[in-house]
């Protein structure tokens, strides 16, 4: 295909970025936050990745769509993406709001498009590409665009090749020799139908599959609707894309499966929030945040100062002043204070959004105690949220505990500790 039609596609495409849920799965990090806004790897939030795919793809007319908690998710796409003026590039954020047509918020994937339908009749677009905003994954954006114009498809469906284990928790199709859709369910939990929704092995050289593992084909929310299709599609009452507009549009419209291969995952638990955030200390992580680049805000932070620590497998990120500290298999955040003596394991520690103050710090809600960690503490298997402020000599570590608690200091979610956001950890806790 030349360059000048992949350039055409690029710019008759309108990308719309799903940031309304609620995402309780990720609870307490959302419980002041928008799920994408969550920070990830020390620098970035959720958001940036659906945002950097868009860019990195030559897309940039990019609306948010936001609900739950969206200040802080306001304020970093308004501080971090600002495009030429003399182009016709945007990110434009779409909260949920009261209109004639309708008082209530967005009840689902397919209603929060549905009500915004008025901003995207006036935006000229061709196709239309639907996004999550809270998975880790790097895609080319225009491969999908392409295929999906070649096939003359109505509705393309962005799918991963999964195992038996993974298939249950998803939507999985079922394709034809052509990659058209002939079969959707919807977290299929029958063992009768998971067997029918198998991949025929047969079908995985036509695919661009290369296992010799069973595989089911799942959906991966990412979806590119003709323009006309959209707004036909969702001429009605439902609610979500893949229980209710999928299915039927199967039935109705060309559908078509473009296959993906790399690294993907849905960062729905604290868990997996976790896995994802600690594989970046591994030699070779399975995320590549190097190239294509992953774009955030620039903060002009100075480099960080680190005192006589030892690091073992770390990421450590701007603004930081490490001091002989010793840090193991552990993401360090923007702006982290550790002090002499701390030990940190397997900790994502997300920093803080300011240095602090003598004042600040000697507020009666903050009992003196200055945001990072302080000295001879040892933190372990957790997640330190922003701001957070721990004592001298504490112990902190979700062993022994059961793999959900709530307590006024902590939460424990999946066996993973979090310290939620502005705690305060008075010196010598033992958690």
């Amino acid at each position: 295909m030349s360059a000048l039609r992949s350039s055409d596609f690029r710019h008759r495409t309108l990308a719309i970025i799903m940031g309304g849920g609620q995402g309780t799965r990720l609870f307490p990090l959302t419980r002041e936050r928008a799920k994408p806004a969550v920070p990830l790897a020390g620098k970035y939030r959720l958001v940036d990745i659906p945002i950097s795919n868009c860019i990195n793809s030559g897309i940039f007319r990019i609306y948010l769509l936001t609900q739950f908690n969206s200040a802080s998710l306001h304020r970093h796409i308004s501080q971090s993406y600002k495009f030429d003026h003399f182009g016709n590039g945007f990110v434009e954020l779409l909260a949920a709001e009261q209109t004639m047509a309708s008082s209530t918020w967005y009840q689902g994937t397919a209603d929060a498009v549905r009500k915004n339908l008025l901003h995207f009749q006036n935006t000229d677009f061709q196709y239309a590409l639907i996004l999550s905003g809270d998975q880790l994954y790097q895609m080319d954006f225009q491969k999908v665009i392409e295929a999906h114009a070649e096939s003359s498809a109505d509705l393309t469906i962005a799918t991963l090749p999964v195992i038996e284990r993974d298939a249950s928790a998803l939507g999985i199709l079922q394709v034809n020799g052509e990659r058209r859709i002939t079969r959707f369910v919807e977290k299929p939990k029958d063992p009768a139908v998971l067997q029918s929704l198998k991949l025929d092995r047969a079908s995985y050289g036509t695919l661009g599959i290369q296992s010799d593992t069973d595989l089911y084909l799942a959906s991966m929310g990412i979806y590119v609707f003709n323009r006309e299709v959209l707004f036909e599609l969702l001429n009605n009452n439902l609610t979500d894309f893949g229980k209710h507009i999928i299915p039927g549009a199967i039935e109705q419209k060309r559908v078509y499966s473009h296959v993906y291969q790399g690294y993907w995952e849905d960062i729905g638990t604290i868990r997996s929030f976790w896995d994802a955030n600690l594989d970046q200390t591994s030699n070779i992580p399975k995320f590549n945040f190097f190239d294509p680049p992953v774009f955030t805000r620039p903060r002009f932070l100075p480099a960080s100062k680190i005192n006589g620590a030892a690091i073992d497998h770390a990421v450590i990120s701007d603004g930081c002043i490490i001091s002989d500290a010793r840090i193991q298999h552990s993401v360090i955040g923007i702006r982290s204070v550790i002090n002499e003596g701390a030990f940190l394991s397997h900790t994502f520690m997300m920093g803080a959004d300011f240095y602090d103050s003598p004042a600040r710090r000697n507020r009666p809600e903050n009992c003196g105690i200055p945001v990072g960690v302080g000295r001879g503490t040892r933190i372990e298997r957790a997640i330190v949220d922003k701001n957070v402020r721990i004592g001298e000599g504490c112990i902190l570590s979700p062993v022994g505990k059961p793999e959900e608690v709530d307590h006024p200091l902590y939460y424990v979610r999946d066996g993973i500790l979090v310290i939620p956001k502005g705690a305060v950890i008075p010196d010598n806790t033992v958690i």
